[in-house]
């Protein structure tokens, strides 16, 4: 019998760690002397708006006040045209990063249907999926709750924003954020889809779920005409899987592009200016990190540490592309290969997109009680549970792209009259902030799933790297 011929380890992961630090010594030198021009002029004004703000401020006279008015705005019109011609010039760098995620955003919708499909499907019936999705929930509303209480305390002990001492700022002042209130009607409509082939379009995970729950118990229900669907959905889903293979290869690419890209634009400088609130941060995510791993060895004991390992990949790549949607793929296929029975992480991972972002969860308080002390505003203990239960409700379902943690923090502030111009002090140090909670939303939903697996007893040994 001839010997298996042997496979060669993937050295992806050593190729976007080269690429992460290739693109940042490039973004580096491009922001010291390809955008050396624009980025002083940027300074120089945020420099004189950040004047005019104070003077305005102050300002008891009708017609000064006026004058300044007029100036911020002129200012801030320069600014503009400033940042889009720096947007402008960076452009063959970003767009890499762009492609990729146009190509993972192609792969996520059918994905995610045909996998819960038939996830849900070799479940049986009703009563498991819901045995199941009951065990998921208690996870994602524990480990949510968790975030947010880790995020509400560090910032009350930290205080990171009562150094800036801002003045409030008009209520019209505008960030270029749209805003998302939460109401009862909106909730219910961004569950529940009116067109499933919308919801594909716009990549809407959370209302691919629930159709997808509904069309997996419906196949399960009809018997033997249901196999056939489930087998022809099962192929779709490897053949999806193998196209994930080939967008990966572009993932290098994709990490250098989006790095060089971001340094180019904010440079290394920011690190220093923010590095407080960004210590503080990624410090909050690490005890959150060690929270998580402490509550899955109680469940899955000392595997806890080869799942970190398996997952390195994926979280990696979320880090780098600050999107938790792009590890998607790999994460299903990383935990398929820890042991995770693919009924389980068909089920759990894509329910974990909409309903577990643990780092974005961690981001939503942390942002919102920084803004609020930086006007000193205080804010009771009462207050600030009131919204932490809000920003978990209009949480759910967010998009895993970048800025979108953004968007649902716009809308809670303006709830608790809160300026949402403060967002304005977290805009340029978002992209880094981004990174660490994507990461973080990867490894909160690996964990989710080898939980619940093993929870059903559908863990196995967990299967050797080829050789």
């Amino acid at each position: 019998m001839e010997a298996p011929v042997p496979q060669k380890k993937s050295k992806l992961t050593l190729y976007i760690i080269i690429a992460l630090f290739a693109g940042i010594i490039l973004g580096f030198v491009l922001n010291k002397n390809y955008l050396r021009e624009e980025n002083e002029v940027l300074e120089n004004l945020d420099t004189k708006i950040a004047q005019l703000k104070i003077e305005i401020h102050h300002s008891a006279d009708s017609a000064v006040y006026k004058k300044t008015e007029q100036e911020i705005k002129k200012a801030n019109n320069e600014r503009n045209e400033i940042l889009a011609i720096r947007e402008r010039k960076v452009e063959p760098f970003s767009v890499l990063a762009d492609v990729f995620l146009r190509l993972i955003k192609m792969i996520v919708a059918p994905l995610v249907f045909s996998t819960l499909v038939v996830g849900v499907a070799k479940l049986g019936d009703i009563k498991s999926v819901g045995r199941i999705g009951g065990k998921t929930l208690l996870w994602f509303i524990s480990a949510s709750l968790l975030s947010l209480l880790l995020g509400m305390l560090l910032v009350n002990l930290f205080e990171p924003g009562i150094a800036m001492h801002l003045p409030t700022p008009d209520v019209s002042e505008d960030i270029g954020l749209s805003h998302v209130g939460f109401s009862l009607r909106s909730f219910l409509f961004h569950i529940f889809p009116s067109s499933v082939i919308e919801s594909m379009a716009r990549n809407e995970i959370l209302q691919i779920v629930v159709f997808s729950l509904f069309f997996g118990v419906a196949t399960a229900a009809i018997g033997q005409q249901g196999q056939i669907v489930v087998k022809a959905l099962d192929a779709v889903s490897h053949v999806i899987l193998k196209v994930t293979g080939y967008v990966m290869q572009l993932a290098p690419v994709a990490v250098f592009g989006a790095m060089a890209a971001v340094v180019a634009k904010q440079g290394l400088g920011i690190l220093k200016t923010y590095s407080i609130f960004i210590g503080e941060f990624y410090f909050g995510l690490l005890l959150l990190w060690i929270c998580l791993c402490i509550a899955a060895y109680m469940v899955i004991g000392k595997r806890v540490v080869a799942l970190v390992k398996r997952v390195k990949e994926p979280i990696l790549l979320a880090f780098s592309t600050s999107t938790s949607e792009a590890a998607f793929p790999k994460t299903m296929e990383e935990l398929q290969k820890f042991g995770c029975k693919d009924k389980i992480v068909s089920f759990v991972l894509p329910l974990g997109y909409s309903f577990n972002l643990d780092g974005s969860m961690m981001y939503m308080t942390f942002a919102s009680l920084f803004i609020a002390q930086s006007y000193g505003i205080d804010l009771p203990f009462t207050t600030q549970i009131t919204m932490l239960l809000v920003l978990m409700l209009t949480s759910k379902g967010i998009a895993g792209v970048p800025r979108a943690s953004l968007v649902v923090i716009a809308g809670t502030l303006a709830s608790f009259n809160i300026p949402e111009a403060g967002l304005a002090l977290l805009l340029g140090i978002d992209p880094l902030l981004d990174m660490g909670r994507s990461a973080t939303n990867v490894m909160g939903n690996s964990i989710a799933t080898a939980v619940v697996s093993k929870w059903e007893n559908a863990l196995d040994e967990e299967q050797p790297n080829p050789r």
